[in-house]
């Protein structure tokens, strides 16, 4: 099932990312050009960014995120204290805290949650992962890639990820079919510098900002509260909060960078 789906969307999504398949030809030029004076090998031209939202019973900390489809989940960091011992911290964006900690006690993916901060709008927790949990990011370093993004959705994860070339997005997404984790494409683009002002918003980051301009978000005063953007697209305020925050900071990226 996996497997079909990230078919299909990688198919569809890759005909607005025409040359795709020559970036490593691409990257064998930069190489060219630059001998002599870098013995750095450079990645930074092209590639691909990928919107993916992952899912799977053991993924880390889903069961809780399940639970507690109200909150937005983001992880912070996380480190190995000991061999087999890792901690997470994450944070937890939202109000339904209660539901969140009560998936907590009963989630097989982690042990001795901690809250360590608090603040009006979210909280900070520390969990330790068990070795129930299946885990993906590792395998993103280990095909080349790099996370840009990570958050909880209904579904599991959402996240963003730039990988050099297509070969290691596929190679990413075979190490997720042959675990079981099903892999559903939002959005793909070509990364690449030359493209100055070419925002990466997703569908759903689209949609939310053009409610909020027509609806008066942004005016002085505010024509429309998030609580009632909440309430007009079907979503939590926090993944409106959360949403508003990618998009704005990648319209910020694309025209102040």
């Amino acid at each position: 099932m996996a497997d079909e789906l990230v078919s299909i969307d990688i198919a569809d999504a890759e005909e607005g990312i025409e040359g795709v398949t020559d970036t490593d030809e691409s990257l064998e030029s930069v190489a060219d050009a630059n001998e002599g004076r870098s013995s750095v090998r450079s990645e930074a031209d092209g590639g691909i960014v990928a919107q993916l939202r992952l899912d799977h019973p053991n993924l880390f900390l889903r069961p809780t995120i399940r639970h507690a489809p109200a909150v937005t989940v983001e992880p912070d960091y996380w480190t190995s204290v000991e061999p087999g011992r890792t901690l997470v911290f994450v944070t937890v964006y939202g109000t339904a805290f209660d539901d969140f900690e009560t998936g907590l006690e009963t989630d097989p993916t982690i042990t001795d949650p901690v809250l360590v901060d608090r603040y009006p709008d979210r909280r900070v927790y520390r969990v330790t992962r068990t070795d129930r949990a299946t885990t993906f990011t590792a395998a993103i370093t280990g095909v080349g890639g790099r996370l840009l993004e990570l958050s909880s959705s209904r579904d599991g994860w959402q996240v963003q990820l730039r990988f050099a070339d297509r070969d290691r997005l596929v190679a990413f997404n075979d190490y997720c079919r042959d675990r079981g984790i099903s892999v559903t494409v939002d959005h793909l683009r070509v990364s690449d510098d030359g493209d100055e002002g070419v925002v990466a918003l997703t569908p759903k980051q689209q949609k939310l900002l053009t409610v909020a301009y027509e609806e008066g978000y942004f005016d002085v005063p505010r024509g429309i509260s998030q609580d009632e953007l909440a309430d007009r697209l079907d979503v939590s305020k926090s993944a409106v909060s959360q949403r508003l925050r990618r998009a704005i900071g990648e319209l910020c990226s694309a025209t102040l960078s």
